[in-house]
């Protein structure tokens, strides 16, 4: 293995350490990972600074909140219309002191990521996040990646940009396996195991899944997370996109990438090694841990998360994964496998199959259904995945490699959000007749 090209991630390449506090940029501010990131610097003031927030402009109180409270010199925001509402907000919280710089517009988190700091959190949600990937990566800076879309969706251009170990994993599956990794070496490596908490419905069937309500699957038995990223874990879209990355980050086959479920979600993942044993990464489910390795990486920030009570008597188990209730991580190996547009355009067609679910528009089965509908009339069907790939490539132009530019993905991403819509409100009129 060692003619490889070395992985994305890889915990035994420090990527231009610094001594003393860092200068982060915080992307997606006020979401999940955001929110914990703020509370995680806060409390360490002598490790980072934020310089500065971005966000979509949906909460501006809390964003003002934050920038008042970190110090930043600039705030963004998706959303131009957000920016009185925004002015007003930090008007009250810095009062007669001077405001921070407010960017606004949808290339405003792509153009704090290249703004002079050491790391670039991007804990956005969503695809949108490739370009300010892009962007950090290259002005050369440390990127503590929580938005998997971005590298899934742009695999061969955040490759072809990003240097050794400058890409640190926030998912908390992926900075498991980052930990483990730093145990030996990839020659070392028999599989990844991904860990999946099963999410609401482990156990049912999928009949039993076909009137689920969106309360139902917002309701995770481990995790706060956001609303599309619980529905993702739900249907283990989620699973089936760190499937990927996995691939991505680490150069680690298709086939030496295992998914198994462990409900309590203490053990985030695990990497088995040649000689027969496994390493876990193993600490209760909050996300703090994970931002600390992706902001403070070689080091270790004390106290990130809380750590277990090993006075206490506990259960962990594991089972395999129902890939018939559950056929997301399938479907996610496939397009991996095919590698050029095919990650985008079952991304993409997942996010709006997402929106119509939470909107009421589509039933829960049917984000599965229609995602695999639209793969399949893009690339073909994994049964004859050879001749489909190869068929599909030439049908809708499709490259793969080096030859992907940004161009090819978005391009891929508009088809397959509008042939998802299509498919949806198709589905919702038939449910309705």
């Amino acid at each position: 293995m060692s003619d490889r090209p070395s992985p994305l991630a890889d915990p035994h390449t420090a990527f231009d350490p610094s001594e003393g506090r860092r200068d982060i940029v915080v992307l997606g501010a006020t979401g999940s990972i955001g929110t914990q990131a703020v509370d995680l610097v806060l409390r360490n003031p002598d490790r980072f600074r934020v310089t500065a927030l971005a966000a979509s402009g949906g909460r501006v109180a809390l964003l003002a909140e934050q920038a008042h409270r970190l110090g930043v010199d600039t705030v963004a925001v998706a959303r131009e219309e957000a920016v009185p509402e925004l002015k007003e907000a930090l008007g009250r919280q810095y009062g007669s002191e001077p405001l921070p710089e407010i960017l606004a517009g949808p290339d405003a988190a792509t153009q704090l990521a290249a703004s002079p700091c050491h790391t670039v959190l991007n804990g956005i949600t969503g695809s949108i996040g490739l370009a300010p990937t892009l962007a950090a990566l290259e002005a050369g800076r440390t990127l503590a990646l929580a938005n998997k879309e971005s590298l899934i969706v742009g695999g061969p251009l955040v490759k072809a940009l990003a240097k050794p170990g400058q890409i640190i994993p926030v998912d908390s599956e992926h900075a498991a396996l980052f930990q483990a990794l730093a145990a030996g070496t990839r020659a070392d490596v028999r599989k990844l195991v991904v860990t999946a908490s099963g999410g609401p419905f482990r156990g049912r069937t999928r009949a039993e899944l076909a009137n689920v309500t969106r309360e139902d699957a917002l309701a995770h038995p481990t995790w706060a997370m956001g609303p599309v990223i619980t529905v993702n874990s739900a249907t283990l879209v989620n699973k089936g996109l760190e499937v990927i990355e996995a691939h991505l980050l680490y150069d680690i086959p298709f086939d030496r990438i295992e998914v198994v479920v462990h409900p309590q979600s203490y053990v985030h993942s695990m990497v088995e090694f040649t000689d027969g044993s496994t390493l876990a990464q193993a600490t209760p489910p909050d996300m703090r841990g994970p931002i600390a390795i992706g902001i403070g990486w070689p080091e270790r920030v004390p106290d990130a998360a809380p750590a277990f009570d090993w006075s206490k008597a506990s259960t962990w188990e594991f089972f395999p994964l129902d890939t018939e209730a559950f056929p997301s991580v399938g479907l996610a190996r496939h397009v991996g496998e095919l590698g050029g547009t095919a990650p985008a355009v079952f991304n993409a067609a997942n996010e709006e199959c997402v929106a119509a679910f939470l909107d009421g528009r589509l039933p829960f089965n049917g984000i599965m259904d229609t995602v695999t509908a639209v793969v399949a009339e893009r690339f073909g069907t994994s049964e004859n995945r050879k001749s489909t790939a190869e068929g599909g490539a030439k049908r809708s132009g499709t490259p793969t490699g080096t030859s992907l530019t940004v161009s090819d993905v978005l391009e891929a991403e508009t088809w397959a959000r509008a042939r998802a819509r299509e498919l949806a409100a198709k589905s919702s009129v038939e449910a309705r007749a």
